[in-house]
């Protein structure tokens, strides 16, 4: 049985100074490096998701109920998108992009980003990004399936969001699933509810 880390959306734009900060994402950023660097012999695999978007619709807003709508943030190949620079990509050994062209939270809505292709703010101003999705792209599920993942462990930003989402989500497709508390942070002042919320369907949540 192999066991994958998934490191959920640890990006600048979600960290301080980001336009979506999350007050500790980068705390959270380098904390994750020292767990991996004392922990990486207990993982097969690991992972990272990355909010990718190019024309995400109403997900974007000007004037964002931050509910179902958000300022702009993690658009692609800019530096927002980047993973923070305390995040260590030394084990990554897979990068997971979503919300091309929708909203998505889920790690699980993701597509695998080519090898050659690292994640990085090289746009140059006043340019494009049209990234087509291919009907035979590589979903998170399909690529931790092809690695014979039983059990994930999800770390990373938001709590009570994205990390939440692909949590549930691990569940739902049938992987043993632990979510290390102390390895994210959260938009609300209440992220109790959001780690009842994961025990509730399933998940193991570590609190610390």
């Amino acid at each position: 049985m192999a066991k994958a880390l998934i490191i959920v959306d640890v990006q600048n734009d979600f960290c301080e100074g980001g336009t979506l900060a999350v007050e500790g994402g980068a705390a959270v950023a380098g904390a994750i490096s020292e767990y991996l660097d004392a922990n990486q012999q207990h993982f097969d695999h690991v992972v990272a998701t990355q909010d990718w978007h190019i024309e995400p619709g109403s997900h974007f807003s000007d004037e964002p109920d931050m509910v179902d709508s958000w300022p702009p943030h993690c658009r692609a190949r800019t530096k927002g998108a980047e993973l923070h620079q305390d995040l260590d990509p030394e084990y990554i050994e897979a990068y997971f992009r979503k919300g091309q062209y929708t909203a998505a939270y889920s790690g699980f809505e993701g597509v695998l980003a080519p090898e050659d292709d690292v994640p990085s703010g090289d746009l140059k101003a006043g340019a494009t990004v049209t990234e087509v999705l291919e009907e035979d792209a590589i979903g998170l599920d399909d690529w931790l399936q092809s690695h014979d993942v039983e059990e994930v462990v999800v770390v990373g930003l938001a709590t009570d969001y994205c990390v939440k989402a692909t949590a549930l989500d691990a569940v739902q497709a049938g992987y043993a699933t632990t979510v290390i508390a102390e390895l994210t942070a959260g938009i609300s002042d209440h992220l109790d509810e959001a780690f009842d919320d994961m025990e509730s369907a399933g998940v193991e949540v570590e609190r610390g």
